[in-house]
């Protein structure tokens, strides 16, 4: 088929792929009860994507259809007694006092939402610091100060970068963990105690990841991204620790994606504040594109703490909407990808030889996998073994020019830097010789 047909055929497939509804469903002995997913209208007749909890516990997924005419909790309900797993209890103990750190650019109305759901958190003793990165109005500091006032801390850091508004918050942060999430997001009631918890109990632990579902699957962007995995890990807790690697991560520490993501992520303050926090060349809003939140993970894991992925804290996240926004996602992925290697690598050079050595077993692993994705094409949501959505070949062409991009825009984004930097110590030295 010719390179044009293909893209109109990638492009009709995109098109045909419908809505779906998002609901939670929280199953109690023989009690069901199910709500919509946050933002969402009632449950009716047609595909739901259902988180499935037990006793409130997160423990599956399914997608589930329903007839027209039926009662949704019956049948979702039914489906999810046969298919979901109970909930592995346990007392997660006292949460440390934690900090919420949640950077923003020009994005008042989600913030809000954001906010709201940070502010109805049961952790008995945390704070939130909104950074407002690289401002162009006024906006995110009037909604502060007019909406929330002293129970949320505004800080404007006028460096672009995700970053370098992630290290504004890791200096004005007074908790014992640093928790980071995004402005796009709502946050489960527990996700702060579940996020921290593991932290009191693991006196090594450096870093703790949760859980990221889709807050909505209305347009087929928000599908199809979805389809393939969107941000989830599994509904499995998960300790990675340096001292014995994990056998199906030939390229660990190296393969950060696998941990978690930066809208879902907390620190112990001290270990992060040890290891620099996160490069400032890193990150969405540099030339880089992405990739501080996986150069965080890697950081701390390499200065031998261990990192904990936890299903129980859990947000729900705002997917880009449309076609447009998985081509950016898509190429910003791959950039990140290799900038924040690139990262590691001029900032702990003492790392590339162990980064060599794996290298080989990785690329295989990584062949294994794409060979595996491209065979069956494609996942629903819900239950990623049954594959119906194909990943167009232009987001996978996409992602590999991002990947050869990476290195050159993290080389471009510290050169910006530094020339950021240079011209505010100069600005900041004219000021003072002024006032002389």
């Amino acid at each position: 088929m010719a390179r044009s047909a293909r893209a109109q055929e990638e492009i009709r497939r995109f098109l045909d792929i419908g809505a779906v509804q998002v609901a939670e469903l929280d199953l109690d002995g023989d009690k069901a009860v199910l709500r919509p997913g946050p933002g969402s209208p009632p449950v009716t007749h047609g595909e739901v994507f259902v988180l499935v909890r037990r006793g409130g516990q997160p423990v599956g997924t399914l997608l589930g259809r329903v007839p027209e005419g039926a009662d949704p909790r019956a049948v979702l309900a039914e489906r999810a007694r046969a298919e979901c797993g109970p909930a592995v209890f346990g007392e997660p103990g006292e949460p440390p006092f934690a900090s919420v750190v949640v950077a923003t650019r020009e994005r008042a109305g989600q913030l809000a939402r954001a906010l709201d759901s940070l502010l109805a958190q049961d952790h008995p003793r945390f704070e939130i610091v909104v950074v407002d990165n690289a401002p162009v109005t006024g906006e995110t500091r009037e909604l502060i100060e007019r909406k929330y006032a002293e129970r949320v801390r505004y800080v404007r850091e006028p460096v672009p970068g995700l970053a370098a508004a992630h290290n504004a918050g890791l200096d004005a942060v007074r908790g014992e963990v640093v928790a980071f999430t995004d402005d796009d997001v709502v946050a489960d009631p527990r996700w702060l105690t579940e996020l921290s918890a593991p932290f009191a109990a693991d006196a090594g632990l450096g870093c703790c990841t949760g859980l990221i579902l889709p807050a909505r699957l209305t347009t087929p962007a928000q599908v199809l991204l979805e389809s393939h995995g969107g941000f989830a890990k599994g509904f499995t807790p998960r300790t990675y620790d340096p001292a014995c690697p994990p056998g199906d991560e030939p390229l660990f520490p190296f393969t950060a994606g696998r941990f978690g993501s930066g809208a879902n992520m907390a620190f112990r303050t001290a270990v992060l504040r040890s290891v620099g926090g996160f490069d400032p060349a890193t990150g969405a809003g540099t030339a880089a594109r992405g990739g501080d939140d996986l150069y965080g993970f890697v950081r701390v894991l390499a200065q031998g703490h261990r990192l904990r992925y936890t299903p129980y804290a859990l947000v729900w996240h705002h997917h880009r909407e449309t076609w447009r926004d998985l081509e950016t996602q898509a190429y910003g992925y791959g950039a990140g990808l290799t900038a924040y290697l690139t990262a590691v690598l001029v900032n702990r050079p003492a790392l590339l030889p162990a980064f060599l050595a794996r290298l080989p077993r990785g690329l295989a692993h990584a062949r294994t996998l794409t060979a595996v994705r491209e065979a069956e094409g494609g996942g629903t949501p819900g239950d990623h073994d049954v594959r119906t959505h194909p990943w167009p070949r232009r987001l996978s062409r996409l992602q590999r020019r991002g990947m050869v991009y990476g290195p050159v825009g993290y080389l471009r984004a510290r050169y910006a830097l530094r020339t950021a930097v240079r011209e505010k110590t100069a600005q900041r030295a004219q000021t003072a010789q002024g006032a002389r």
